[in-house]
């Protein structure tokens, strides 16, 4: 089994390691990262410049782009092999709801479905790492599942409470929940004195009621939800074709 690894948080991230190491012993893998935290880059990719790739002393490639770059260099120019499987992760935080809008986690993951190869975003349901080896195990019991039932290519996202691994309450399949809007900016002064500002934290959940996402973590189960790409609002399509008319 051949997999490609890639996140948001940089390639000098714990999240990323623990996921490295705990599909090593499974797969043949490839470590292609941004060289920071890209946090919230959505899929956007780099066309206004050239990217670099560098190699790690730990084997681990880093480019000076965003996750969707770094999947598309990894398997535009790089990879001799298609890779059977790509995975982005583990995110330090959740990527629930409608963060999956905004998430680098999630946007390289959808690099590699769009390219036709499965793929798994992992993340943390909290932030700081805690009980990052089991969010680890976590992704490889997922891994080695295959979920050959499902629909190639798949895209998943999956949300791992973190709780030691003995206290995790098993997997849910889920749907996306949905937040209210985010807070306000937070306005302050830089240095010299000039008005700049801060995006403000996301907005409380909204709807989280059984069967998504965020009802799954706050029972303590792994939530994986399969998503999709095709943005076309099917059910206005004849309301816009007789506008048309």
């Amino acid at each position: 089994m051949r997999i490609l690894i890639s996140n948001d948080d940089g390639y000098l991230a714990p999240g990323l390691a623990a996921l490295a190491d705990a599909l090593a012993p499974i797969a043949d893998i490839v470590v292609v990262a941004p060289d920071s935290n890209r946090s919230g880059a959505s899929n956007s990719l780099s066309l206004d410049r050239p990217l670099s790739v560098n190699k790690a002393g730990n084997g681990f490639y880093y480019v000076n782009g965003t996750p969707t770059d770094c999947v598309h260099v990894a398997l535009t120019g790089m990879m001799f092999e298609r890779p059977d499987l790509v995975v982005s992760g583990i995110n330090n935080g959740p990527n629930m709801g409608d963060d999956t809008l905004y998430s680098g986690t999630v946007a390289a993951a959808t690099e590699g479905y769009l390219f036709g190869i499965p793929a798994i975003a992992f993340s943390q349901a909290e932030y700081g790492w805690v009980n990052l080896d089991a969010a680890a195990r976590v992704a490889r019991d997922i891994v080695e599942r295959r979920l050959d039932e499902l629909q190639k290519p798949y895209l998943l996202n999956v949300n791992i409470p973190a709780l030691p691994y003995e206290q995790l309450q098993g997997m849910a399949a889920t749907r996306l929940g949905k937040r209210h809007s985010a807070e306000p900016v937070i306005r302050a002064l830089d240095p010299r004195g000039r008005e700049i500002f801060w995006i403000g934290p996301v907005g409380a959940t909204r709807e989280a009621g059984p069967g998504t996402d965020f009802h799954a973590i706050a029972q303590g189960q792994v939530s994986i939800t399969p998503l999709q790409i095709d943005l076309t609002h099917v059910a206005q399509l004849d309301a816009l074709a007789k506008g048309l008319a």
